[in-house]
């Protein structure tokens, strides 16, 4: 209980402190500093509020309107969600939605943290794999999944291909219900793995080298030191890329739209595809505003979640109450 008041008294002091610098910052020789400030920063905020702020705001205002872009929005209520119960396709996009995500994000973080283990070393050449591992990061999504389209063709695909010089028969890849998630998945993770990589490399780097040598000298093995200095000192950056890779991975859409347009049979279909169709080829605006609002919802309960369970596993997080 007396932690608890002590921390409620610190945060009030800061409160305290923010405002008499906010105060202070518009007073005496700093008055001119501050204003020049605020007006570079002016095109910034101004920016958010036109192609941010108002569009969120609208959207939350359309999804309770029926508009197909030819009339007038007619208000409707919560019509929409109620068709959205009833929608199969709805729930079949959201399955999907979670499939890809939580198959893609943990085997593209398992991948991305061995791999920086393997390039957090000194050797020859040691930058060279880094960028090159990294190359995939930095090519535009369209661009990469066109390539990927053509590499999973069933008959002139150069996966099949290999397959066939060694004598297996290889699937149709994204013409097949069962392979098309997975052949995405496996895109996506080939493209965003080195962003994952970079940050975990990044933690590892930061780790204090005494820490190791101190548990040499403990007598702890490779696997000890592995789980014992390197895990929990990597737990802030694990964490960084858990909570960004998830909302990414929700997000998807360039990789779906590209390899498959949805199909076959709606299996790659992700909730951000069957918004956009619902929006821009159906014109339903009100429903792909609904829907919208949907994702923006599971988003931001997971998003909740992972920051409430953060201090449980993540070094050195503390969170204000």
């Amino acid at each position: 209980m007396a932690a608890n008041l002590a921390r409620i008294g610190d945060n009030q002091k800061r409160k305290r402190s923010a405002i008499e610098d906010f105060k202070r910052a518009f007073t005496g020789l700093r008055r001119g500093e501050t204003i020049a400030g605020y007006l570079f920063l002016a095109p910034n905020f101004i920016g958010f509020i036109i192609f941010m702020l108002f569009p969120i705001c609208f959207a939350f205002y359309i999804m309770l309107t029926d508009w197909s872009l030819a009339k007038e929005p007619q208000f409707i209520g919560l019509k929409n969600f109620d068709t959205m119960v009833n929608d199969r396709i709805f729930w079949k996009s959201l399955g999907n939605s979670f499939y890809y995500t939580f198959v893609a994000v943990p085997t593209g973080i398992f991948i991305a943290f061995w791999l920086a283990l393997a390039l957090n070393r000194k050797m020859r050449g040691i930058i060279f794999f880094r960028t090159v591992y990294f190359l995939p990061q930095i090519t535009l999504t369209v661009a990469a999944a066109t390539i990927w389209r053509w590499i999973y063709q069933p008959e002139i695909g150069m996966i099949n291909h290999i397959l066939e010089l060694i004598g297996i028969d290889g699937p149709k890849w994204i013409h097949d219900t069962k392979w098309a998630m997975p052949s995405v998945i496996i895109m996506s993770n080939w493209q965003g793995i080195g962003f994952a990589m970079l940050i975990l490399l990044a933690g590892l780097q930061g780790i204090p080298e005494e820490y190791y040598e101190a548990a040499s000298i403990d007598g702890a093995s490779g696997w000890q030191r592995m789980r014992y200095v390197t895990l929990p000192m990597l737990t802030p950056a694990l964490f960084f890329v858990i909570v960004t890779s998830l909302i990414g991975a929700f997000q998807s859409f360039d990789q779906f739209y590209v390899l498959t347009q949805g199909g076959p049979a709606h299996a790659t279909t992700p909730l951000t595809l069957y918004i956009f169709q619902n929006a821009f080829s159906f014109f339903k605006m009100g429903y792909g505003a609904a829907l919208a609002a949907v994702l923006f919802v599971i988003i931001l309960i997971i998003t909740i979640i992972q920051w409430q369970l953060a201090q449980r596993w993540v070094f050195g997080f503390e969170q204000d109450e």
